[in-house]
């Protein structure tokens, strides 16, 4: 797969012990799960749209974590708060430019997956995120937009939760399982 979702690792080597010398291979986890059985076909082709919803839009919730880590890391190197928000700017107009079609193309509930995705990978809501680099007046446009969508800024990822299922499914594709 083409995909940042998945990154294949195996990793062969040998040991040496008491003399002998023993070959081993790591590979990436495998994840076992219980068979899943719905009701009706309607939940089977529920479970389906969720995991091609999640093989679309985790990419993007990984690029996001890398361009927060590495956004954060540049502004820390910056000294005036004027050379700070020049560099916002232009990262905010990067987003735009290259995210926009993607974005544009993403249905509602794909939206929404986004949404909790970004906060499982980022550990922080996309509003925390968007408040803390952008300030609240900002942050509180884009949640009322998200909103007027019927959407939330703030939702949580809940694992454990309410999105066990989308865990599950999220734990696979990054495993190379589906």
């Amino acid at each position: 797969m083409d995909s940042p979702t998945f990154v294949p690792t195996v990793k062969v080597g040998k040991v040496l012990h008491e003399g002998d010398s023993i070959q081993y291979m790591e590979m990436n986890n495998v994840y076992v799960y219980p068979q899943l059985t719905f009701k009706n076909k309607k939940q089977a082709q529920q479970y389906m749209r969720l995991v091609n919803n999640v093989k679309k839009v985790l990419p993007i919730a990984k690029e996001a974590r890398m361009m927060l880590i590495e956004t954060t890391e540049y502004l820390e190197t910056l000294q005036t708060d004027q050379e700070k928000a020049e560099h916002m700017k232009r990262v905010e107009a990067d987003i735009f430019k290259t995210y926009k079609p993607k974005m544009k193309k993403l249905t509602y509930s794909q939206g929404k997956l986004l949404i909790k995705l970004i906060d499982r990978e980022c550990h922080s809501s996309s509003y925390d995120m968007i408040k803390a680099f952008m300030g609240p007046l900002r942050a509180g446009f884009w949640q009322v937009f998200a909103w007027g969508f019927g959407a939330s800024l703030k939702k949580e990822y809940d694992a454990k939760g309410v999105d066990r299922l989308t865990e599950r499914v999220v734990l696979m594709v990054e495993s190379g399982q589906i």
